[in-house]
């Protein structure tokens, strides 16, 4: 599944890895765009259980925590190569179409892991559905009870 461009104005399940600090904040005050990276501004998840659960690095697992989300990607354009003349303004009008999403496909170079990734614009078309906890960790209560 995760080797296909997400369809147009399709809902998908996606996870975004965290700190369960920032999980708490998550859920209760939504998401919030990333001031920059790899694809600018943006909420970045992925299909990719295994992509998300990474996250994030340099923190010991006991203190990740994988949010499962629903997400309608609008419309959505692969960026595929480093480089690529909308990879930071995919969302800007001023640059021509303007998308919902911005996606990796795997292998395609553009992250170290070789996993895809998403970068969605609308913070607003995310709902959490879920939190995913390491499994060596006990439960947490007060996150994640939906």
């Amino acid at each position: 599944m995760c080797q296909e461009k997400p369809q147009l104005d399709r809902t998908y399940i996606m996870y975004h890895g965290t700190t369960r600090d920032i999980a708490d904040v998550i859920m209760r005050e939504g998401f919030r765009q990333s001031k920059d990276g790899m694809l600018g501004r943006g909420v970045y998840l992925s299909r990719d259980l295994n992509k998300a659960s990474r996250y994030p690095i340099d923190l010991p697992e006991a203190q990740r925590v994988v949010l499962m989300v629903e997400v309608n990607v609008g419309k959505v354009i692969a960026i595929n190569y480093q480089g690529h003349p909308l990879q930071k303004n995919w969302h800007d009008g001023r640059y021509g179409k303007v998308f919902d999403t911005a996606w990796c496909p795997p292998n395609c170079g553009m992250t170290e892991s070789g996993m895809e990734e998403h970068c969605v614009w609308d913070p607003d078309s995310i709902t959490v559905i879920d939190c995913i906890f390491p499994r060596q960790s006990l439960p947490q209560f007060g996150c994640c009870l939906i």
